[in-house]
């Protein structure tokens, strides 16, 4: 079949002249301004994914992006995936529309080799395949800020951080009383609330919310391969964030998020077994919870933090033809027990360092077959300085080793430096880290692993320039990065194979046989002509191939991961207070099977949106995205959103 596709293949020499020239975001910088809030003097980026704790952004020499509520709120997006696919160096595959399960992509990495974090705590899940964390059910509801982090960032995140950090904050206390709540309505029956309530009383400040979303959805079966009905999908979610401060210097944290996504899936039907139109319902419940006391000595200058996380993770696949019956289960949780001091040095330097206890499980069974389970202990410990050698001169170094009951150790170094030329506007940017993951415990343990394996293992560095002009209302810059990866864990197919590896696995395990390299460059520039318009442009090229010497698809482009993707937005406030934006997202062709035999083809999507304040309080938004009415997908015979409207009303108190 062919599909509709716009302006799909960015030649990266275009793409370099263009992002030179366009106005757009620069690579490490985030949308922390509003439309008004343009000055001589843009008010300080606190970000703290980069060093475990509250950093100002030009001390940071890592690549960074920043969205914060007001652009959140601007984009009007729903899932959190859909934010982060405009951003440099980022894609997503989603098997269907919302809900479905979701992979990002940072810098051409696997979507596992990513760790995503909510409120401090992460959201791996153990009972995946890879260990890693479905997007799918990730709606934006009540988070306040998200931070990307691209690059191997294992010293202070250790495993999985091999392509970066999705760091995602919800709603924090305030100091007064504050309700906030949206209801929005739209395409096929779809319906969006959420409301979220925060202040202070006495030595307690808390910020608590709630969501609800559902919609009738359309078929994850393509709808232009033949699909007919329809796949809705529901999501119930909730977040808590209570602080009690005991003395000035001494304070509990108590942090809680919660989700419940239920979907209908397609899939292999018989007595034809094609991928096509099923009823089968699929439930994820996830929960998320710390708890820890923080304490500040000698004057504020050491910073003590001891926490307990949870993960906890529930999936569940239920045949709804006939009699019910469950198709798949699988729960995963991660208890970890941490410990993080940091120390004031001297003036300019500061130490972080700290100890952590992991303990994962996992239990699977699939068809009713007998339940595989398993758990794993992870003990680490790292440290970190940071120093100010010089007015503007920051460096970083660090270091960790993590032990496993199973493979032993893994030591890994990271470093960094930034160059702020205050007189030019420039800032200079470079780093160094080497990252791991450890195997999953499905990899180690499930009926195809392998109990052998080790840690998958990376080495990285990225180098960048940004310039500031006229005055801040112009921003530009450009980052490369090279990223080598060796020890991936890949499947290997067993029959009529004699391998010793192969003994009791007449149809496969998994070994540490992979090569992969990924290098490109992000660009971003961003420009404020006037205080009521933005405009930016950033855009990511990525080559990411696979290097297994004497595999058969050796050099071959790594499944589902573009070479090109483009994103402009701009927003404009008119002198009576309406705001609209248009959002234009552009992704270059991918391949979907290791052998570069089934293209992706390439697409292009546009969003428009306004938002209209009505008082002090309330106000009223609307927004279309799709507007091409693209045909498209990202992941083989799984459809995507069509042209679709939305309407919706805002209140703040």
């Amino acid at each position: 079949m062919t599909f509709k596709t716009q302006f799909t293949r960015i030649k990266p020499a275009l793409a370099l002249t263009t992002s030179l020239m366009a106005v757009a975001l620069p690579a490490h910088l985030a949308a922390e301004d509003g439309l008004d809030d343009a000055s001589d003097t843009p008010r300080e980026i606190i970000v703290t994914a980069a060093n475990r704790t509250e950093t100002s952004l030009d001390k940071v020499g890592q690549t960074i992006s920043v969205l914060d509520l007001a652009e959140i709120e601007r984009r009007q997006t729903q899932n959190v995936a859909d934010i982060l696919r405009t951003l440099p160096g980022v894609t997503i595959a989603r098997n269907g529309a919302i809900g479905g399960v979701t992979s990002v992509f940072i810098r051409g990495a696997e979507s596992d080799q990513t760790v995503a974090l909510i409120d401090g705590v992460k959201l791996n899940d153990p009972s995946s395949v890879g260990g890693g964390f479905n997007f799918g059910n990730l709606m934006t509801g009540n988070i306040e800020r998200i931070e990307v982090l691209r690059g191997s960032q294992s010293v202070l995140w250790g495993s999985q951080a091999i392509a970066g950090v999705v760091n995602m904050v919800t709603r924090r206390p305030t100091e007064e009383l504050q309700v906030n709540a949206r209801g929005e309505y739209g395409f096929r029956d779809t319906v969006n609330l959420v409301a979220n309530a925060s202040g202070k009383a006495g030595p307690l400040s808390a910020s608590v919310g709630a969501g609800w979303f559902r919609t009738d959805g359309i078929s994850n079966f393509a709808e232009a391969r033949g699909a007919t009905e329809r796949d809705p999908y529901e999501n119930v979610g909730a977040n808590a964030n209570f602080n009690l401060a005991i003395t000035d210097a001494i304070s509990l944290d108590a942090r809680g998020w919660y989700s419940r996504g239920r979907l209908n899936l397609d899939g292999f039907a018989p007595p034809t077994f094609a991928f096509g139109d099923v009823n089968e319902e699929s439930v994820t419940r996830e929960i998320v919870g710390y708890t820890g006391l923080n304490a500040a000595l000698f004057d504020g200058r050491f910073r003590n933090r001891i926490g307990f996380a949870l993960t906890d993770t529930n999936r569940r696949n239920t045949a709804l033809d006939g009699p019910q019956w469950e198709t798949f289960r699988g729960e995963g949780r991660n208890e970890r027990l941490e410990y993080q001091g940091i120390v004031d040095l001297a003036k300019g330097w500061e130490a972080t360092f700290g100890v952590e206890q992991e303990i994962s499980s996992f239990t699977s069974s699939s068809f009713g077959a007998p339940a595989t389970s398993a758990r794993a202990r992870l003990y680490s410990a790292y440290a970190q300085v940071v120093g100010t050698v010089t007015e503007g001169f920051t460096i970083t170094g660090g270091l960790r080793h993590d032990d496993h009951d199973r493979f032993g150790g893994a030591t890994t170094f990271g470093a960094s430096a930034v160059y702020n030329l205050s007189q030019t506007g420039t800032s200079l940017r470079a780093s160094y880290a080497e990252g791991f993951k450890v195997p999953s415990l499905f990899q180690l343990f499930s009926d195809f692993g392998n109990t052998t394996l080790a840690p998958e293992r990376s080495k990285g560095w990225d180098a960048g320039i940004t310039q500031s002009l006229v005055d801040g209302r112009i921003e530009l810059s450009a980052v490369y990065f090279e990223r080598d990866s060796e020890d991936l864990i890949l499947f290997i197919g067993c029959f009529g194979v004699t391998s010793p590896i192969c003994n009791n696995r007449p149809f496969g395990t998994y070994d540490n046989v992979g090569l992969a390299r990924a290098r490109g460059a992000e660009f971003a520039v961003t420009m404020r002509p006037t205080d009521a318009l933005s405009v930016q442009f950033t855009h990511g090229l990525v080559d990411s191939r696979n290097r297994t010497v004497g595999s058969a698809n050796f050099n071959r482009r790594l499944q589902r991961r573009p070479e090109n993707s483009s994103s402009l937005l701009v927003d404009y406030r008119w002198p009576f207070g309406l705001e609209t934006g248009f959002t234009l997202t552009n992704v270059s062709s991918a391949f979907e099977d290791a052998a570069n035999a089934i293209r992706l083809p390439g697409y292009t999507l546009g969003d428009i949106r306004a938002m209209m304040p009505i008082g002090q309080n309330l106000e009223l938004t609307a927004r279309i995205e799709n507007l091409f009415d693209e045909v498209y997908e990202t992941a083989i015979n799984f459809g995507q959103m069509p042209r679709a409207g939305y309407i919706g009303v805002r209140l703040r108190m």
